[in-house]
């Protein structure tokens, strides 16, 4: 019997694509029935492919028109992810407002997200009374979190004075002291990462008094390469010291994320309230970050391109009706013949199950694969 080939085709960025799509990502994914295909964005994406899958982090209306009309005509294809639902992270105040509605239980540890007000013109930024729940110091992030440059331009104010360099629209979020330590928590479908990175040192009263106005960053995890931070501060830290947040706690709350805002592929940033041991903000929450950091980012990937492609394989194994198969799965007519051992078979050989000398799987149970796509 034949190969099954599993068709992703990536739509990324150059800077991304650069990236992410490694020969090792590539290499590994091929020996494990998944091949990796460039989109060409210079050609309509309807009259590409067909693809079983659809990787992609591009943004405007003609891309959101060509996935709906490429999803007309494949309407079995998987799309990661929907643009509808990327969207809500385009926007720093719709981005966390979902944190809210999570209900983590039976944990020792509790979470929220910082105080934050967003500003929308100079009149408000100087109105005082606006935003006097807030307190010195406070990070100014733009409203637009769209992956450019720009939105990644974020300033730490530590008086009204440092007021004067903002442009509106922005996002004022209060500033609290996390011992110079954010975590880092990659998702990708059921795997859950936590890693940590060194951050902007803690800021005690004394210090705020003698500060300058404002200090301008781009990403808060390459602060330490920047002179006007405290380098002794940094040498004095050790991450190793730094305790991990409980994983059962971070794998709670990245599921609840994941369900929420119906995303397979993101990463939220967290840091642990310097006042409370238990108690965690989460400050940031992005679409398909930098995978490529992440160590054995190839294996994890390609595990959860495995699990898509068991997900579509089991709808095809348990379709009473070859027709409704073909509805449901947009496999091609021949594999639809199969019988269920011979399914089973398929699937060992490709993804799904350890097979004598093969690579090695996700850790995800065969349960849990069943119900882990939300697409």
């Amino acid at each position: 019997m034949a190969e099954t080939r599993f068709a992703i085709g990536y739509a990324l960025a150059p800077k991304k694509q650069n990236s992410f799509i490694q020969d090792s990502l590539v290499s590994l994914a091929k020996s494990r029935g998944i091949y990796l295909v460039r989109i060409d964005m210079e050609r309509s994406l309807v009259d590409q492919g067909p693809f079983d899958c659809v990787l992609h982090k591009l943004y405007g209306d003609d891309w959101k028109r060509q996935l709906q009309d490429f999803k007309v005509k494949y309407p079995n294809a998987v799309i990661l992810d929907s643009p509808d639902a990327i969207e809500r992270l385009h926007n720093r105040i719709s981005m966390l407002q979902v944190v809210s509605e999570l209900k983590i239980e039976d944990h020792n540890e509790t979470f929220g997200i910082p105080k934050q007000i967003v500003i929308y013109d100079k009149e408000t930024l100087f109105d005082r009374q606006a935003w006097e729940t807030l307190k010195f110091p406070v990070i100014a992030k733009p409203l637009v979190a769209d992956g450019s440059a720009k939105s990644h331009k974020m300033a730490l104010v530590f008086n009204h004075d440092g007021l004067n360099q903002l442009k509106p629209p922005i996002v004022l979020q209060e500033f609290v002291n996390h011992g110079g330590v954010i975590f880092k928590v990659y998702v990708v479908g059921e795997y859950v990462k936590c890693v940590k990175r060194k951050s902007l040192p803690d800021v005690s009263e004394d210090k705020l008094r003698v500060s300058e106005d404002l200090l301008s960053f781009s990403q808060v995890s390459n602060l330490a390469t920047n002179e006007r931070i405290d380098d002794k501060y940094y040498k004095r830290m050790q991450l190793d010291d730094t305790e991990m947040p409980p994983q059962s706690f971070i794998t709670d709350i990245a599921r609840g994320l994941r369900q929420a805002m119906k995303l397979n592929l993101f990463n939220f940033d967290v840091i642990r309230d310097s006042r409370y041991g238990n108690r965690y903000l989460i400050i940031d929450i992005n679409y398909f970050p930098g995978y490529a950091k992440m160590p054995g980012y190839e294996t994890v990937l390609t595990d959860f391109f495995c699990d898509i492609m068991y997900k579509k394989q089991k709808e095809v194994v348990n379709c009473p009706d070859e027709k409704d198969c073909l509805i449901n799965t947009g496999l091609d007519r021949r594999q639809t013949h199969n019988n269920d051992k011979d399914m089973r078979k398929l699937i060992s050989n490709t993804c799904c199950d350890v097979d004598e000398g093969g690579l090695p799987v996700s850790t995800i149970s065969r349960e849990e694969k069943e119900n882990s796509l939300q697409v």
